[in-house]
């Protein structure tokens, strides 16, 4: 009957103990194994690859405290599908045999739409249950912001070639039909590499190499057995999800490096890969922004204009759309002036901390703020030459610092002309 089952599946782990990889969460001193020995846990969405280990974590989690587990997934399940669950869940919890709060295990959450995720609103914010969610995509533009205020957000990064060796390690002494074969490991690069830091994809090419090996031969496991293997069964290894995240980065860098030949064959491998058309449309908006910024502020209208037409236009005359704007951006004049300056802007506030707001800044709505100086002194600027007048508009601590440093290209050349030229002539 094991052999049935996928190895992924026969090795998950069912403790922490055995979890390989997000340290950062689950060692000694993370974030989700002190909730785990606490045995509060507060609801929150895991967001990170595939095959990181987000549901293996949350089934974890819920046996480690002893609570109901339910699981919805959001490519099946509607509104319906949620508030029938969310029942279970209250009737669960006011049971007399309750174990504690459930755990509600949502995967693939960024699929929900608005109404489905207001639907769990209610049930979160009243304790019914513990919202654990997984997703693939940055919760930041996938789930209302009200849910996000409602939890946290944890990031699980890749499995980097220590976690995967362990993991290979793990399979071939732990697993009940690995562990009756004679495994060689003779070389690992070409496993390591088609496994894209994805625990799933290294054990389902280790399950494709010990099916195909006859059980009187030992298992070699080499680069060219793996090419070989995964060449003979392409349907072992998941296209539509090959080497997600490095091809989306070499898009990225090739889009920020001007090269409008390279951004587009990377365009195409991800159109012929099946990726979702509006993530790489929202790549792109994020590109023009970072990449390109003042140097070419139309390419955020243009990125912005891309992403509206594609809904509107559909697939798959939609990848002619991504096609003009990846060129475009690519051949644009680049500048991050605007990323850096909200950068340094950040870490300003976060060493700082909640600097008074100068008082002549304040508004004076009432007669008291009035007599305690808000709103005094102030200037305003339509009512001086060029409307511009020299004024601090910074809190007292930071009075004399710059953030936006401008890029050496013409657009905002001419900015920062304009902007000196303005404050030289108030000093006069």
């Amino acid at each position: 009957m094991k052999n049935n089952i996928p190895l992924a599946e026969r090795l998950r782990p069912h403790s922490l103990d055995d979890y390989i990889g997000q340290e950062h969460l689950v060692g000694k001193t993370g974030v989700i194994r002190q909730m785990i020995e606490s045995g509060r846990i507060n609801s929150f969405i895991l967001w990170g690859p595939p095959g990181v280990g987000k549901t293996t974590l949350a089934k974890i989690i819920a046996e480690a405290v002893n609570s109901t587990f339910f699981t919805l997934s959001a490519v099946t399940s509607g509104v319906k599908e949620v508030r029938e669950v969310i029942e279970r869940c209250k009737a669960e919890a006011n049971s007399m045999f309750s174990k504690g709060r459930p755990i509600l295990f949502i995967d693939e959450i960024h699929r929900f739409s608005k109404s489905q995720q207001d639907s769990l609103l209610g049930a979160v914010e009243q304790g019914v249950v513990t919202l654990i969610g997984a997703t693939t995509e940055n919760p930041s533009f996938e789930v209302i912001r009200p849910l996000l205020s409602r939890s946290q957000v944890y990031t699980l990064r890749p499995l980097d070639k220590d976690n995967l060796d362990s993991l290979l390690s793990r399979a071939i002494k732990k697993d009940p039909i690995l562990s009756t074969r004679k495994v060689i490991v003779k070389e690992k690069s070409a496993l390591f590499r088609f496994s894209g830091g994805d625990a799933r994809k290294l054990l389902n090419i280790l399950d494709l190499i010990e099916q195909s090996t006859p059980q009187e031969q030992p298992i070699i496991i080499d680069d060219e057995v793996v090419v070989e293997k995964l060449q003979e069964n392409p349907a072992a290894y998941d296209r539509n999800e090959e080497l997600h995240y490095d091809i989306i980065s070499a898009f990225i860098k090739s889009v920020r490096g001007s090269d409008p030949d390279a951004a587009l064959y990377w365009l195409a491998r991800m159109v012929a890969g099946g990726e979702d058309p509006e993530f790489i449309a929202r790549r792109l908006v994020i590109l023009a922004a970072e990449d390109i910024g003042l140097a070419n502020p139309n390419a955020l209208l243009l990125a912005n204009a891309t992403f509206d037409a594609l809904k509107k236009i559909g697939w798959p005359e939609g990848r002619i759309i991504l096609a003009e704007c990846t060129v475009y951006l690519a051949t644009s004049p680049k500048s991050n002036s605007a990323y850096k300056g909200i950068a340094e802007a950040l870490e300003a506030v976060n060493k700082t901390g909640n600097l008074p707001v100068p008082l002549h800044l304040r508004n004076a709505p009432t007669q008291l703020m009035a007599e305690l100086g808000y709103h005094k002194g102030y200037k305003y600027a339509h009512d001086y030459k060029n409307n511009y007048v020299a004024q601090q508009y910074l809190p007292d601590d930071l009075k004399h610092q710059q953030y936006w440093h401008p890029c050496d290209n013409p657009q905002e050349a001419k900015m920062w002309d304009r902007i000196s030229s303005m404050r030289n002539q108030a000093k006069d």
